[in-house]
């Protein structure tokens, strides 16, 4: 018996106990899980918040920007306009007739809004002022007619505006067409242009000259090949351009408002655009973006191209003018001294040695400017290469990371799903040894059943013994005692005194002292037992867990014996 039935080595299992331990864990993991959301929800709001904050400091520098230059151009036309030359008197007659035009626009339409404004206001106040008096009359219609009319007037205006602003902005847009158009070609001509410098010159030999001017050409067509290659490159990028004018012009604006050493600008105006332009996706705009940037570099180059050729153009008409000076001194030498034709013709050759090797010299700075454009090209393709690579490696990084946190995971499901399973077989185990205990306990209870029951009915068999030798007893002391009474039907059908006296009659009614004053409708201790509600919080009161989170969360969710009616239920608490 040291490990029987009642030893205290194993201890029954309180599976309410238990239940209750793992629903107050599982109450506790989702309250952290509620934070952690509530974490990561205001850090991206955190996040947000310092994006608009960076934004605000880029649209307060460009607001002052743009303000102090229209206070810089508003200074110069009044200064323009304040020389007061006859020239300016149309530009002053038109300033006039637009200003006229404002006025006369806003007293047609502007004031009567304000005027309407300021009426209702006045007859709101003049409404709450005698709301209490029963005489003042108040015509709503006549407001509402009014109101209406007054929209459908600033609706015409409006659509008469728009129209008009519509108009004017193809007008500047066929304008800026033709301007542009135009530009190429006067660039070529400028290009091919003669300086009339070179052209003024007096040169004695002609093949000089000619040889000049065929370096010039040269030069010129150099430029203009490379000019043109630049604005086809140009047209072709422009070309691609798969959005509309606005979604261009608001990715110009956006770009240009954050300047390029600022820190975080790409992701800064990135994050503008999407917020401007919804319907673009990111992928969208990173392409439009290299194209942008593709369409900038060749703008910028260019302009390099312009200016080189500007400075090689006075560069080359400095040394023309010094070369064709020279020759012209070289001939006068020589037309003044014969006897030195010998050493003018050297000159000659020199300077025409000169002319060649500085042509050499040209065709070596242009191959170089080739190279310098083709390697910056290269260089930001390189850039943009590693930044690509540079993303494919951050990918990288972030999936190992996961693999890793989901491979950590999986090994502790893994060392929770062991130990559950070991704790299982325990169990399996202690309800096997349970289960044999049990059918032995009910083997002895049976045997002690049959046992009880024999007793019983022997008992029973003694009883009816006893009963029948009583019976019999009575019967012959009732023979002894009998009474021979006369025969008496009223005496026998009349009421007995105890009948009387059970039913009042005949008596005084008496005062009872413990009557209740009042008939109670209550239930007893057998009903209020009968409750699951209340075993189950007496069970969780004796094991003391009747003040824990489960026992308050496990009380409400048990139904009553008998479900009240639909029209008792309140919604008092429900609202």
């Amino acid at each position: 018996m040291k490990n029987g039935l009642k030893s205290p080595k194993y201890k029954p299992v309180d599976y309410e106990q238990l239940h209750a331990i793992t629903e107050a864990k599982k109450l506790q993991s989702a309250n952290i899980l509620l934070k952690i959301k509530k974490l990561e929800h205001a850090s991206q709001i955190n996040k947000e918040q310092m994006l608009l904050k960076r934004h605000h400091q880029v649209w307060w520098k460009e607001h002052k920007r743009l303000h102090e230059n229209r206070q810089k151009l508003e200074s110069e036309i009044q200064t323009f306009f304040d020389e007061e030359n006859e020239c300016f008197f149309d530009l002053w007659d038109l300033r006039y007739k637009l200003t006229k035009g404002l006025d006369t626009f806003q007293a047609n339409t502007v004031q009567p809004v304000w005027q309407l404004r300021e009426d209702l206001r006045y007859r709101l106040l003049e409404m709450q002022t005698n709301c209490k008096n029963v005489e003042y009359q108040f015509n709503p219609d006549a407001v509402l007619e009014e109101v209406e009319f007054v929209k459908k007037q600033q609706k015409a205006v409006l659509e008469k505006l728009h129209l008009e602003r519509i108009a004017l902005e193809k007008e500047l847009e066929e304008f800026t067409d033709e301007v542009l158009a135009c530009t190429s070609e006067e660039r070529t001509t400028l290009v091919l242009e003669i300086p009339s410098q070179l052209l003024d010159l007096e040169c004695p030999y002609p093949d000089l000259k000619a040889s000049v001017l065929t370096e010039f050409y040269k030069l010129a067509d150099d430029y203009c090949l490379k000019l043109q290659e630049t604005d086809q490159d140009l047209k072709a990028i422009a070309s691609s351009f798969q959005w509309s004018k606005e979604d261009l012009w608001i990715f110009q604006v956006v770009t240009g408002q954050y300047p390029s050493d600022m820190q975080g600008r790409r992701m800064l105006y990135l994050d503008m655009l999407q917020k401007l332009l919804p319907h673009k996706s990111r992928q969208s705009l990173v392409a439009h973006e290299k194209s942008w940037d593709h369409y900038h570099f060749t703008r910028n180059q260019l302009r390099v191209l312009m200016f080189n050729w500007v400075q090689a153009r006075k560069a080359f008409l400095v040394k023309a003018v010094m070369t064709l000076t020279e020759a012209c001194a070289a001939y006068e030498t020589e037309m003044m001294v014969a006897n030195n034709r010998r050493k003018q013709q050297e000159i000659c050759a020199n300077l025409k040695e000169k002319v060649l090797l500085w042509r050499a010299q040209q065709e070596e700075s242009a191959r170089l400017e080739a190279a310098i454009a083709a390697r910056r090209k290269e260089e930001e393709d390189e850039k943009e290469k590693f930044r690509k690579e540079k993303e494919l490696l951050q990918r990288a990084e972030d999936k190992e990371k996961v693999k890793k946190y989901w491979a950590e995971k999986r090994c502790k499901w893994q060392e929770l799903e062991a130990k559950d399973l070991l704790r299982l077989a325990e169990f399996k185990k202690l309800m096997a040894e349970q289960i044999i205990k049990d059918k032995e306990r009910v083997q002895f209870r049976q045997k002690l059943l049959e046992k009880r029951l024999m007793e019983k009915k022997a008992a029973i068999l003694k009883e009816a013994q006893e009963e029948e030798e009583r019976k019999k007893r009575l019967d012959a002391l009732r023979q002894q005692v009998a009474i021979v009474a006369e025969f008496d039907p009223a005496r026998m059908m009349a009421d007995t005194v105890a009948s009387k006296a059970r039913m009042g009659i005949g008596t005084e009614e008496e005062f009872i002292l413990q009557k209740p004053l009042f008939v109670l409708h209550t239930f007893n201790a057998e009903q209020i037992i009968s409750d699951t509600r209340v075993r189950v919080e007496l069970a969780l009161r004796e094991a003391g867990l009747h003040s824990t989170v489960y026992a308050q969360e496990l009380l409400p969710k048990i139904p009553p014996p008998k479900l009240p009616r639909r029209d008792m239920a309140s919604t008092i608490f429900k609202i």
